[in-house]
């Protein structure tokens, strides 16, 4: 399959959607070892953290739609209003359920103490997003949707 035939068409919005959240699982595993100084690749595996890698591909899909189909038409508002019920979820449900976990872990550590494994461990924490991380994803998946377009407009372009 060449270019041309990824170009503005259905295979372009899955690409830059699909690849749009590994790069942003790729980012925040860089700015934890930035920051951390620690690699730590179980974070390319996990929801949470900065930048929102379900924003970035939420919000690179419908850009790509826009630039493909135009930012008026029908497809585009789908594509946005979909994008909107996702970052809405990992800021606020996801991220209410992550500190419902976070209080439920602390009771039972504190009431059960040595038989925490038998209840069956912890419940994970990090499930959502903060408002900024949410909003950092979705800038990365504009930009990003931008320039995976516009770079295979040049190649095919020749």
């Amino acid at each position: 399959m060449d270019l041309s035939q990824i170009y503005c068409t259905g295979y372009e919005v899955i690409f830059v959607a699909f690849s749009g959240i590994v790069a942003a699982q790729i980012i925040k595993c860089v700015l934890h070892l930035i920051s951390k100084r620690k690699l730590d690749l179980r974070l390319f595996t996990t929801t949470g953290g900065m930048p929102s890698s379900h924003s970035a591909g939420v919000m690179g899909l419908s850009t790509t739609v826009g630039l493909i189909q135009g930012f008026q038409s029908i497809e585009f508002a789908i594509a946005l209003g979909y994008a909107f019920i996702v970052m809405y979820d990992a800021a606020g449900v996801r991220r209410a359920a992550g500190k419902q976990a976070a209080c439920l872990n602390k009771i039972i550590e504190d009431f059960y103490k040595h038989e925490l494994l038998e209840l069956g461990g912890k419940l994970k924490e990090l499930l959502g997003h903060t408002p900024l991380q949410v909003f950092v994803g979705a800038l990365f998946g504009i930009a990003y949707a931008y320039y995976i377009h516009y770079t295979l407009s040049k190649l095919v372009a020749g």
